[in-house]
C-alpha cells in the first residue's frame, strides 16, 4: 500500500512567494522595515549618528551590510571585543598601559591610544569612532560638574558613564632655567619667550587659559612659535628648541628632561559607554594601571595620584 507524500498547498491556493532580498543601499522605509521598527526610530538614529547612513541627492540611504554589522557590534558583549580604541586627551601614563597591554595581548587584540584633545574626542566617541575618551576640564575640584557638562551636548550621552583614571599634575613645561629667570606667569609674555600653544579644545589649554585669565595676562601677549596637539608634542617642542614654554603635565615634562611650573591638580577620566565598562579589554586597562609597572612609573614622572583607579564618578 502506498501513501502520497502530505503538501502544505491546497489545490487553488496560490503559489508561495519566495522571500524579496532588501536591496544593497535602503531608503529610511526600507530599513526601518528591514530593522521592525517605524521611520521616527530610524531618524533618531540618524541625527545621533548611530546608523550608519550616508545622504545623497537630500535622501538617506543606508548600507545593508554596515547596518548588518552595526547590528552586531551593538548587540550584548559586541562583535569587536578585540578592539579597544582609546581618543581624546593624551597622557604618558595611559599610553604606557596601552603598551603593556599590546605586548601582553600578543597580536589577539587591538588597543591603541589616539591623543586627539579632548572635545575632538567626544565627537569621536559620539560617531563610534572610539571606545573610550580621555577628558580633562580644569580643576579637579570642579571636575565633578565640568565633565558631565562636556558630554550632555551629546545625545548619545545617556548611555554614557565616566570613569575615573587617576589625579595629574597641570602647569608649564620649561626649558631648563627659564622659571629661575623669569619667576612669575608675567614675566613669560615677555618677547623673548617663545611659546608653544596647544589646539582649541585640548583640557592644558583651558586650563592655560582660565590660569591666564586669575592672573589678569592677555592671552593675545604670548609670542607663538610652535603648535603643538599632544601632551608629548608640547614637551617635545620645548626640547627641540622650538619653543621655551608650553602648557602640560609634569609627566610630559619628566619624560623629556625638562623643568615643570605647576599651576594646580586635575581630574582626568574616561568617558564609555554602559556596556564597554564591562569588557575584557577595559578591565585589563584599570589592572594594568594598578600593576606594578605603571606604579612604577607614575612615581618615577612624578605628579600622579592614582588613589580612584576605576572609580565611577557620573553616570545619567
Amino acid at each position: 500500500m502506498t501513501t502520497s507524500k502530505k503538501t502544505s498547498q491546497v489545490a487553488g491556493d496560490p503559489p508561495p512567494v519566495a522571500a524579496v532580498e532588501p536591496p544593497r543601499f535602503m531608503n529610511v522605509r526600507e530599513v526601518a522595515r528591514y530593522l521592525q521598527v517605524n521611520e521616527k526610530k530610524i531618524y533618531t538614529l540618524v541625527n545621533e549618528g548611530r546608523i550608519p547612513a550616508t545622504r545623497l541627492t537630500g535622501k538617506w540611504l543606508f548600507p545593508r551590510d554596515l547596518v548588518d554589522q552595526w547590528m552586531l557590534e551593538s548587540s550584548h558583549g559586541g562583535l569587536l571585543t578585540d578592539r579597544m580604541v582609546i581618543a581624546g586627551s593624551d597622557d604618558p601614563l595611559l599610553y604606557r598601559a596601552t603598551m603593556l597591554m599590546g605586548v601582553e595581548m600578543r597580536g589577539q587584540a587591538l588597543v591603541s591610544h589616539a591623543p586627539t584633545g579632548t572635545q575632538l574626542g567626544l565627537a569621536l566617541l559620539a560617531g563610534r569612532r572610539a571606545d573610550l575618551c580621555a577628558l580633562h576640564w580644569g580643576p579637579d575640584t570642579e571636575s565633578s560638574q565640568r565633565h558631565p557638562a562636556l558630554l550632555r551636548p551629546y545625545p548619545q550621552h545617556k548611555d554614557w558613564i565616566l570613569v575615573r583614571l587617576f589625579r595629574r599634575e597641570q602647569g608649564l613645561i620649561m626649558a631648563p632655567g627659564l622659571w629661575a629667570a623669569k619667576g612669575r606667569i608675567e614675566q613669560l609674555m615677555a618677547p623673548e619667550v617663545r611659546w608653544a600653544a596647544r589646539q582649541e579644545g585640548a583640557g592644558s589649554q583651558r586650563f592655560l587659559q582660565e590660569t591666564l585669565a586669575l592672573h589678569r595676562v592677555d592671552p593675545a601677549d604670548q609670542r607663538i612659535t610652535a603648535r603643538a596637539y599632544s601632551e608629548r608634542d608640547a614637551a617635545a617642542a620645548v626640547a627641540m628648541g622650538q619653543a621655551d614654554v608650553a602648557p602640560g603635565v609634569r609627566g610630559a615634562a619628566a619624560e623629556f628632561g625638562l623643568d615643570f611650573q605647576p599651576i594646580g591638580w586635575e581630574a582626568f577620566d574616561l568617558a564609555l559607554s554602559r556596556g564597554f565598562f564591562f569588557r575584557t579589554l577595559f578591565r585589563k586597562l584599570l589592572e594594568q594601571l594598578r600593576g606594578a609597572e605603571c606604579q612604577r612609573l607614575a612615581q618615577l614622572l612624578g605628579g600622579y595620584d592614582l588613589g580612584e583607579i576605576g572609580s565611577l564618578v557620573w553616570s545619567p
